[in-house]
């Protein structure tokens, strides 16, 4: 490892090209970091000196660079390890033919030949486990100026920083992982884009959260503009020792990276403290990636719903679909004045389309080859930075195993919630009433993708009007007077003038309950709405309640205050912009 924290390759005498080998029970090639001697033998250990593809070196020395076996497949090969290998005859094949017929001749009949079987092709649902190993995270660094991939990739490429915090690769809950595009203009090609004095800025800013059962994923896009509150952050010197950086108040949200020589641990520590999700990994990478990545797969259609001309971004499409790669796709992630209002947020809608369409690409036609999936898997890994815990081809291989679950159609993206800044119109202030809801759903592991509507699901129950809603009211964990506080919002906010405050409640309770007769549904339909209540809340008895007999609300530790709901709402709040990965319909306009 050098002072940059960038990994060397293992093995000098290995091309990494070599290293990608087809295996015939997922009908994928994959790429194989065994060391000498285990799943495979060396290439040098598999083929006589006089295999008529051994070349050889002045002196008669000779210089085997043939690829490893690959795996058996069907009846071929079938029992032939490294040792049996070496015992080949001299030879080119033909002598290896010949030979072989004379021992068939000579050896005692076993029986009919059998035919090699065609090996079935891999079904639609494993070739999305096996694709989404690779592309869940991948593609969203791409829309940010950069790209990951989370398996397949040499430990050569990958640089790493200490951000003061190693989690394990794999998790058994939920995982976040922060990805983040820099503006900075350092690195090939790069020189002609950003601001020529940046300092590496978080110009663009994703939250990818995957879901701890791997059935969704959520990837929330971070306005740069916004302005937040930016916390202490350690950092690491070149000499190995720590610095704090002071944090920043009412600042924005790019400079997080960057500015007074944070790191990307400063912009995790921003984001944790903005959404209240513990950050697991982060991945980050520069302006070339996007050029390099959408190349690699041969181009990504985009669709404009106008003709767009940008004269920052150099973008000018015509209205109608496109495949963009290169400079152009680079174009396109950070158009924004021929768009909309000409916002940042415009912008963010351009990525989300651009990545959307990257990752139903991938899906379809990137792992078709093994020399596409190692251009591509080179082009990521040239312009990945990733935080030690997931710093090495290994980890990032289980990594991506784990997350391969995750089906393009429950991939949401949205944007977080701003308001426009009445101080500054160049910049965004945090819309809290509907951002709030957002990264509660998110922390609560809630999906954003809307799933199909089920068959045979339960009417909804009736609402009882405001003035039937009687209820007694107990603290049993909540803050002091909560009791009286919530019956005086019940009478004063919701009208339900026929709440009492019933006092102390005689158990403490970890979660807010209430308890109704199966005659107040709808009464409890009504205070669940309004106290956000969840369905687990919700205690409801075998008999009938009398006329004047009240439900039972008792506050626990989950309360906090009147009006702030208890559970994470299970629906998008809304005007709250969002897209689905497999939504092919979205168009710039």
């Amino acid at each position: 490892m050098d002072a940059q924290g960038r990994g060397q390759a293992g093995d000098d005498n290995v091309d990494p090209a070599d290293q990608w080998v087809f295996d015939p029970n997922t009908g994928n090639y994959e790429l194989r970091l065994d060391p000498a001697g285990q799943a495979a033998a060396r290439p040098s250990d598999r083929r006589a000196p006089g295999s008529r593809r051994a070349a050889r070196k002045p002196g008669g020395e000779v210089d085997d660079t043939d690829t490893r076996p690959l795996p058996a497949q069907g009846g071929r090969r079938r029992g032939r390890g490294a040792d049996e290998a070496e015992e080949r005859p001299p030879g080119g094949r033909a002598a290896r033919r010949s030979g072989s017929r004379s021992a068939a001749a000579s050896a005692p009949v076993a029986g009919p030949a059998s035919r090699r079987k065609r090996k079935p092709k891999p079904s639609g649902r494993k070739k999305a486990l096996y694709w989404t190993a690779g592309v869940v995270g991948f593609v969203l660094v791409a829309g940010c100026g950069g790209a990951f991939y989370l398996y397949q990739q040499l430990n050569g490429n990958i640089n790493k920083v200490d951000v003061g915090v190693e989690n394990d690769a794999v998790s058994d809950g939920p995982v976040n992982v922060l990805i983040i595009g820099t503006d900075a203009r350092s690195g090939k090609g790069n020189s002609g884009y950003g601001d020529a004095g940046s300092v590496g800025h978080a110009d663009t800013t994703l939250l990818m959260h995957i879901s701890k059962d791997r059935s969704n994923a959520t990837a929330l896009s971070i306005p740069r503009d916004m302005i937040t509150d930016i916390p202490d952050c350690p950092t690491k010197q070149k000499d190995g020792s720590r610095k704090i950086i002071p944090g920043e108040h009412g600042v924005r949200f790019n400079t997080s990276l960057g500015q007074e020589g944070r790191d990307p641990g400063c912009t995790w520590r921003t984001v944790e403290k903005l959404t209240g999700l513990k950050i697991d990994h982060f991945m980050m990478a520069d302006f070339n990636a996007v050029k390099e990545l959408s190349t690699a797969v041969d181009g990504v259609e985009v669709c404009a719903a106008k003709d767009l001309n940008d004269p920052k971004s150099h973008l000018r499409l015509k209205a109608g679909r496109h495949t963009v790669m290169g400079e152009q796709a680079l174009a396109f992630v950070r158009t924004r004045h021929a768009i909309g209002f000409g916002s940042d947020l415009d912008r963010i809608k351009m990525q989300q389309q651009f990545l959307s369409s990257l990752i139903r690409k991938l899906k379809s036609d990137a792992f078709s080859s093994p020399s596409k999936l190692y251009a591509v898997s080179q082009a990521a890994t040239k312009a990945l930075t990733v935080d030690t815990g997931i710093g090495s081809a290994s980890k990032l291989l289980d990594f991506g195993q784990d997350l391969k679950r995750v089906n393009i159609d429950k991939i949401t993206f949205a944007t977080v919630p701003v308001l426009d800044n009445p101080n500054d119109k160049a910049t965004v202030i945090l819309d809290k009433g509907k951002a709030d809801p957002l990264f509660a759903m998110v922390r609560a592991d809630h999906a954003l993708a809307k799933g199909k509507k089920g068959k045979g699901k339960k009417a909804p129950v009736s609402k009882a009007p405001p003035g039937l809603v009687r209820v007694d009211v107990t603290n049993g964990g909540g803050p002091i007077g909560s009791a009286q506080e919530t019956v005086d919002w019940l009478q004063n906010s919701k009208g339900a003038r026929l709440s009492t405050n019933a006092g102390n409640a005689p158990a403490k309770l970890s979660a807010t309950r209430l308890e109704y007769a199966p005659n107040q549904a709808d009464q409890a339909a009504t205070l669940a709405d309004w106290m956000g209540l969840s369905k687990s809340a919700l205690k409801k008895s075998s008999q009938n309640a009398g006329d004047r007999v009240p439900m039972k609300l008792t506050l626990g530790k989950d309360f906090t205050a009147p009006g702030t709901p208890i559970a994470a709402p299970t629906e998008l709040p809304d005007n709250v912009q969002n897209v689905n990965a497999d939504d092919k319909n979205v168009c710039a306009k």
